[in-house]
Formats: C-alpha cells, sequence, structure tokens
C-alpha cells in the first residue's frame, strides 16, 4: 500500500513539474531570442534526462553497469516509441522535418553507439566514453548557434509568444529570474517525483526477482522517462511542437552521449549480449522510423502516435517472454 501511495505521488509531482518546466522553457527561450526546439532540445531535453543521469551513474558507481546500459536504451526506446507515440495520439504534433533533420541524424548516430561494444570484448571503455561526451558538446554549440540564427524559422514560434505571454502577468513575464526559477523549480519537481517513482518500482521488481538488465531497460527507464513523458504531453497540449519533439530527440542525444559516455568515463560500461541482438536494434529502428513518419506530412498524428505505440508493446512483449 506504501509503494502504491508513493507511485501516485510520484505521478503527481512530475506532471507538476513538467507543466513548470514547459512554462519556464517557451518563455525563456523568447527572452533569449531563442527558438523553442533550441530550448527543447537542451534546457528541457537534457533536464528531463537528469534522472537517468543520477539513476545510471549511482549504478555504475555500484558496479550494476546492466542496469546503467539498460536504462539508457530503455529510455530511448521508451522516449520515441511511448511518448512521441502517446503524444501524438493526445494531440497531431506538426513539425518541420529540415529543422529537426540534423539532429534526428544524431540522434539515429547515437542509437548506433551500443555496437561499439563488438570492437572491445562487449564494453564501452573509458576513451570512447571521452569521445561520446565531446561530440555531445560540439551538438550543443551547433545547436545555441543554429538556434540563434533561425528563431524565427521554426513552426509555432509566433504561436508560441502569444501562448506563453498570456501564461503570467505582463509585468513579470519577461523577468529572465523569472523564467529561470520556473526552469528549476519544474526540474527539481520532475527530479524529485522520478526519483520516488524509480526507488518504489525498483523495491518491488527486486522483490519480484527480476533480472538486472530488465529492471534497466523497464522498471528505471520508465520511471526516469516519467518527466519527458509528463514534459512532451503537456507541450503538446499547449501547441508547443517544437518542445515536445525536442524534448525527446534532445534527451536522447544526451541520454547516449552524455549519460552513457560519463558512465564510461567512471566505468567502462559491460553490454549484454541481450542489448547488441535485441534492444539496441529496436532502439535503432524506432528512430529510423521516425524519418518517414515525420518527412511524410509533417505531423505525427493519431495513426503515426498508433503505430509508434504499437511497437512499444510488441517489443515489451518480445523482451518479457525472453525472460520468462
Amino acid at each position: 500500500m506504501l509503494l502504491v501511495g508513493s507511485l501516485l505521488l510520484s505521478l503527481l509531482l512530475v506532471t507538476y513539474g513538467a507543466d513548470l518546466l514547459v512554462r519556464g522553457a517557451s518563455l525563456l527561450a523568447l527572452r533569449l531570442g531563442l527558438s523553442p526546439l533550441f530550448i527543447g532540445l537542451t534546457v528541457v531535453g537534457f533536464g528531463t534526462s537528469s534522472p537517468e543521469l543520477g539513476a545510471s551513474l549511482t549504478a555504475t558507481l555500484r558496479g550494476h553497469t546492466d542496469i546503467s546500459v539498460g536504462n539508457v536504451v530503455g529510455s530511448n526506446i521508451f522516449n520515441v516509441a511511448f511518448i512521441l507515440g502517446a503524444t501524438a495520439m493526445v494531440y497531431p504534433i506538426s513539425v518541420s522535418f529540415n529543422a529537426v533533420r540534423r539532429d534526428l541524424t544524431l540522434a539515429l548516430v547515437a542509437a548506433l553507439v551500443p555496437f561499439l561494444a563488438l570492437l572491445f570484448s562487449n564494453q564501452i571503455p573509458r576513451p570512447v566514453g571521452g569521445l561520446m561526451v565531446a561530440v555531445l558538446l560540439f551538438f550543443i554549440l551547433r545547436a545555441y548557434f543554429s538556434g540563434k540564427s533561425n528563431s524565427s524559422t521554426f513552426s509555432g514560434s509566433d504561436e508560441s509568444e502569444s501562448r506563453a505571454s498570456s501564461l503570467v502577468n505582463p509585468s513579470i513575464r519577461n523577468s529572465f529570474w523569472y523564467n529561470t526559477i520556473l526552469i528549476g523549480l519544474g526540474l527539481l519537481l520532475l527530479v524529485w517525483g522520478s526519483r520516488l517513482f524509480v526507488g518504489s518500482a525498483v523495491s518491488l521488481a527486486h522483490f519480484l526477482e527480476v533480472s538486472d538488465l530488465v529492471i534497466g531497460l523497464t522498471v528505471v527507464s520508465i520511471g526516469t522517462s516519467l518527466p519527458e513523458l509528463a514534459t512532451s504531453v503537456v507541450a503538446a497540449l499547449r501547441k508547443n511542437p517544437d518542445l515536445a519533439v525536442g524534448n525527446i530527440i534532445g534527451s536522447n542525444i544526451f541520454n547516449v552521449f552524455g549519460i552513457l559516455g560519463v558512465c564510461s568515463l567512471v566505468r567502462a560500461q559491460g553490454v549484454a549480449p541481450q542489448v547488441l541482438y535485441l534492444d539496441a536494434p529496436f532502439m535503432v529502428l524506432t528512430t529510423l522510423a521516425l524519418f518517414p513518419l515525420i518527412r511524410r506530412r509533417g505531423v505525427l498524428s493519431l495513426l503515426e502516435g498508433s503505430i509508434l505505440l504499437l511497437g512499444y508493446f510488441v517489443y515489451f512483449g518480445i523482451l518479457f517472454s525472453i525472460q520468462s
């Protein structure tokens, strides 16, 4: 009963935190002359991935690299297949393919990273981790200059300004510190809520005698992805598609190059055979699926969302059929 109460409280914290984060991020983007897509790719995308960072780093320090790697791979699959799918079913996501093409390509490259373990005796060694972190820093710099120069070209930017402006009193909506406090408070609630969820869920999973890899791929990855889920759904409901999509793409890039990169610097990450023949290939497949789905009409609608969501449930079924 106590675990159920903790899970419900965590969902409440994550939902409210996501609402604050979306408001603050939208207003900050407007104030700094940056596109909502850039904010989604960086501030929101990386911020909502902070629970994954904490969970994977903690698992690495304790020697549970299966949980660490499983968390990253499982989160990326969940982000694309479940979160974007569910978000599109709640509200159609309209996004320019040209605006996300380069970032989506980098997300695809990130999905291929686990296969580097084949070159290093099923491990991702420290030098590779350092290279991954360097790639992330390059991505941030490129996204910043791109977002600065193209802030007016992304879909929905004018509408975002109108919506963001109506959220708060005009006398304070342009305050840098007000927007920063909203983002900080939102992230704090997201991290707190997701950690509460993960702690309760992992205790339950261990009680049921589930393996570390499955815990990382399911319980931990889903729990730490709650901020992305709440943030993308709230952004879609607020008709801010750039933030919803940027959040997912940015999170997936950060999960691999940032989280897996940092964890590899701390300790070489062992990659289980199952990750290489099932989980990582599915991560690549879901990322690849976004290219035709977005490019076809520039909209992730009910149909596209259903396809992504169905794909996740198929993966989930395969995963547990293997374990049983």
